[in-house]
């Protein structure tokens, strides 16, 4: 039932998603500012992010499904069901180069069919620095590096606060050419207990194109692999035969028997205003769907630029 009450009322947005704008032309604010037409990527929004350092807000609401059946401990354990995950990314740009960010937040409703009970919490707080170490506007080609310290503030019924927290070390690049986006970031989680978290590394990468002035489809392939597994004694499912992706680690001593997580996405983004852009996108994992924790996953997102 909450699954189909998401998806309900979410269609509107998607529906906006769908109509596509006037031709592609010049704005004033792209005349002076070269990166204007760069968008953030929707996809694995904890760690993957734009290189430019801008002050923004960005709301985001996912509906993730399960899988009906994952890998534990050499064998298949019925799980099915959802979860769902509301949150705000907040951004203060000091100038083109510098900013503040906070990436980690929010809301956990946990949904399963079988198993496992229903949970619901607060997910771990995360926020650090970025600095863009290229900022070419000639060329608009940026490279950016963040640094990010997730502490274990969010609710161990939803897969969060374990451990003694992390720090994730991300670098993001972007290049504009025309109307095409390339983006990408790469980076790893490392944290400060290796006994309650694995450490993982990740890369995710961004292509899109802006068909008119406002509609602007994208595709994103992530990869998530894991480097150590910890000790498998926190989390009620951390003998998994892999990990958690990008929102949950889950300290699983068997993660290395599927090291590698790859997921697609497919989806746009909507210019509102030159302030206000929308998106919508959704993701499935290319490798074994009982080797992570993602059946499939809804991911709708505003950001506003001020």
């Amino acid at each position: 039932m909450k699954s189909q009450l998401a998806t309900t009322a979410l269609l509107p947005l998607t529906a906006v998603l769908a109509i596509a704008g006037e031709p592609v032309m010049e704005t004033q604010q792209e005349s002076i500012n070269p990166f204007a037409k760069a968008i953030n990527p929707i996809s694995n929004p904890t760690l993957a992010d734009l290189a430019l350092p801008r002050t923004n807000i960005h709301a985001m609401f996912m509906h993730h499904r399960l899988p009906n059946e994952i890998s534990l401990a050499g064998g298949d354990v019925e799980l099915g069901g959802d979860l769902n995950l509301l949150a705000i990314q907040l951004e203060y740009a000091f100038n083109e180069r510098f900013s503040i960010v906070a990436t980690k937040d929010g809301y956990i409703d946990f949904n399963p069919d079988k198993t496992l009970e229903d949970q619901e919490g607060f997910a771990n707080l995360a926020a650090g620095v970025k600095y863009a170490f290229i900022y070419d506007t000639v060329n608009q080609f940026a490279m950016s590096g963040t640094a990010v310290v997730e502490v274990p503030t969010g609710n161990r019924d939803v897969f969060q606060g374990y451990g003694d927290g992390a720090v994730n070390l991300i670098v993001n690049g972007l290049k504009l050419h025309d109307n095409w986006q390339f983006s990408g970031s790469i980076g790893t989680h490392v944290p400060f207990d290796s006994d309650a978290e694995s450490l993982t590394g990740f890369a995710s990468a961004h292509v899109s194109y802006r068909l008119t002035e406002k509609f602007i489809p994208l595709v994103e392939i992530n990869w998530f692999h894991t480097f150590e597994e910890g000790d498998g004694t926190e989390t009620p499912i951390s003998v998994t035969d892999f990990e958690g992706g990008d929102l949950i680690n889950l300290g699983s001593s068997n993660a290395k028997v599927n090291e590698d997580i790859v997921t697609l996405a497919l989806g746009a983004r909507y210019i509102i205003s030159d302030s206000v852009n929308i998106g919508a996108a959704y993701e499935i994992p290319l490798t074994d769907e009982e080797d992570n924790l993602m059946r499939d996953r809804f991911t709708f997102d505003l950001v506003w630029e001020f």
